[in-house]
């Protein structure tokens, strides 16, 4: 694969600066980082939106960009160095791509251009109190009722339901045949008799995650996606599509250059600690992981660019993403030191030096569940010796 920038990617690359520095401005980073933080995600999406850059893994036919693979990382790198976050991926990187794949035309006609314009926000029912990566092992039960399923259980870990207009959710069906033959893939909305979010607080404190009740909650039969009780294939397809997003490397890219320039200024032993050649030497060990890895998610993002879909590669990139993200955050986490006790109310870089010490802390804290997320890591490992190697 050629990636080297011609003239029209560096003239894009300007492009994407260009609209970065003029839309992305303080106020709006600031929003997103306080209690107005979903309306401040909506508001930047719908300017990506309005650029036609909402949905850039998307056919083109459904809304998505055309971009080359080359272009896919020009913006992801771009927009990871201007310290962007990531579009909010329930919709525009899960549910939307398996409308598009396994829907018909009435959800595609209706669902897929609110998640463009981003005028619902979804949220994932996968996992369980007793089932998370074992996911087929899932009980919440939906039963037929004339034109409604009728949905009982609970889901857990499931970001941001608090803001969520819709959850997609796995249910069980059926208990004849294999465990994975009787689960149906539902769009339920948030508002429906019924359901109960419960928050959860994180151990670096902070609301993302929630259980979700369902008592007798209704849901219409042309709500699911797919065919009843063939939700597996529908699942699957999903879990790629995240695999492929959570590898993140761009904002392991980021992570690391900020990890140089704090080291650039820590002074140890009379001398800078980038300056150590230990320190040298776990920096390298890391940046020639991710590139990598960079160029396998790349190959990835061609074969997504020609009209295919992610395959065991996605567990690939999930595992290896996630630990280099593990690696990282444990680095900073180091170059930090003590100043990773400093309340965020308390920050005063010339005082304190690391002005990212509270969020080194709480990022390494959150991010020992990456591996875990998603499917863990050991069950992306059965698939690769499955699929890839042949092994049973």
């Amino acid at each position: 694969m050629d990636i080297a920038f011609s003239a029209e990617d560096l003239a894009f690359r300007e492009d994407v600066r260009t609209f970065f520095a003029e839309q992305f401005s303080p106020e709006l980073q600031t929003r997103m980082r306080s209690n107005d933080f979903k309306a401040a995600i909506v508001d930047w999406q719908k300017k990506l939106y309005d650029r036609g850059w909402i949905a850039p893994n998307w056919p083109v036919e459904f809304g998505g960009t055309g971009w080359t693979a080359t272009q896919k990382y020009i913006y992801e790198t771009e927009r990871s160095e201007a310290g962007i976050p990531p579009t909010i991926p329930f919709g525009l990187s899960m549910v939307g791509p398996v409308i598009y794949q396994f829907g018909n035309q009435e959800q595609k006609d209706y669902f897929l251009p609110r998640v463009l314009k981003s005028e619902d926000w979804w949220c994932q029912g996968y996992s369980e109190p007793g089932a998370g990566s074992d996911l087929a092992a899932l009980k919440t039960k939906a039963e037929r009722d004339g034109d409604d399923f009728i949905i009982n259980g609970a889901k857990i870990w499931t970001t941001y339901a608090q803001y969520a207009d819709w959850i997609f959710v796995l249910v069980r069906t059926s208990n004849e045949g294999k465990k994975q033959e009787g689960i149906t893939f539902l769009l339920c909305e948030m508002k429906s008799e019924g359901i109960k979010v419960n928050p959860i607080i994180s151990i670096d404190n902070e609301h993302s995650l929630n259980e979700v009740e369902f008592n007798n909650v209704r849901v219409p039969v042309k709500n699911v996606v797919g065919e009843i009780n063939a939700g597996w294939t529908v699942a699957k397809a999903l879990l790629a599509h995240e695999r492929t997003s959570i590898a993140d490397v761009a904002q392991s890219k980021r992570t690391i250059r900020q990890i140089k320039e704090a080291a650039a200024k820590e002074i140890n032993g009379g001398k800078a600690l980038l300056d150590d050649p230990s320190f040298q030497g776990r920096i390298a060990d890391i940046e020639i992981e991710l590139m990598a890895l960079e160029f396998t998610e790349l190959r990835t993002l061609a074969a997504m660019s020609a009209g295919g879909f992610p395959g065991p590669e996605s567990s690939l990139l999930k595992i290896k993403g996630t630990e280099l993200q593990q690696a990282t955050q444990a680095l900073r986490m180091e170059v930090a030191a003590h100043y990773q006790g400093v309340l965020p109310t308390d920050l005063d870089p010339e005082q304190l030096g690391h002005d990212f010490g509270s969020e080194a802390r709480r990022s390494f804290m959150y991010g020992r569940a990456s591996t875990i997320y998603g499917g863990s890591n050991e069950v992306q490992k059965n698939i690769i010796s499955k699929f890839v190697l042949g092994l049973e």
